[in-house]
């Protein structure tokens, strides 16, 4: 893999490094399966810090481009068909959108040391605690979707926030953090005992899961969110621009 850098560009080396990654693993021989130069070995060669060369693969493992393979290394995944959603909005900007009050009916927050996947995610050490908010909402009638959210350390967070306030207000106003960018995933599962009862349902009933990664203008995630919710309570809607129309 031949990575190129130029140190007079402004754009940030991560982002070189991501960008030609990116391309190199449309070719055959990284779609056939081969392994990624590994982490270290690539810094090294590239003259630039581990952290520089892991953001740039976080962010295409992140995107399902790549995946980390234990005993294996970094390879490239098989293509996948991916809908851009445009003007992505927060829970509480969907909620207000749709008329609906939204009452808060548990909020925790603590601090918690970071499974792999967000050591990954965030780029941290694995005794570096980060901040862990969960919050079960609702409307006033009863609460229809029960969310966990982590962050990263470097903004700031320290716990003692609002967080009856919209979480990226917050974000914005008070550390500077817009966020830009959302990825999500959408899954179905069964309730277990937990979230039937959080979500006052039955065990073995179904509900949705809602995976969002979200990063700011410069590609730094921000915050890996998880919400599962009542499947009687959400709908998903995509909306899609077909481009280059005749090819």
């Amino acid at each position: 893999m031949k990575i190129v850098l130029d140190y007079e560009n402004k754009t940030p080396l991560y982002a070189q490094i991501e960008t030609q990654i990116r391309t190199a693993i449309k070719g055959a021989e990284y779609i056939r399966g081969k392994k990624l130069p590994n982490e270290v070995d690539l810094a090294k060669r590239l003259g630039v810090s581990r952290n520089t060369v892991r953001q740039a693969i976080n962010k295409l493992v992140y995107e399902g481009l790549l995946v980390r393979k234990k005993g294996i290394g970094t390879v490239a995944t098989k293509m996948s068909i991916t809908s851009m959603a445009r003007n992505w909005l927060s829970f509480s900007q969907e909620m207000k959108a749709l008329g609906i009050e939204i009452k808060n009916y548990e909020l925790f927050i603590g601090w918690t040391k970071p499974s792999e996947e967000l050591r990954f995610f965030f780029d941290v050490e694995e005794n570096q605690k980060i901040l862990r908010l969960e919050r079960l909402r609702g409307n006033v009638e009863n609460p229809f979707v029960y969310f966990i959210s982590h962050f990263n350390p470097r903004i700031g967070l320290t716990g003692n926030e609002d967080f009856t306030r919209p979480l990226y207000e917050i974000l914005e106003k008070d550390y500077n953090t817009v966020v830009k960018l959302s990825k999500e995933e959408i899954s179905a599962k069964i309730a277990d005992t937990q979230l039937a009862d959080k979500l006052e349902l039955k065990p073995g009933d179904p509900i949705l899961i809602r995976k969002r990664f979200v990063y700011d203008p410069g590609g730094r995630p921000v915050e890996w969110n998880v919400g599962y919710y009542r499947a009687d309570s959400f709908v998903y809607t995509i909306e899609s621009e077909r481009n280059n129309l005749g090819q």
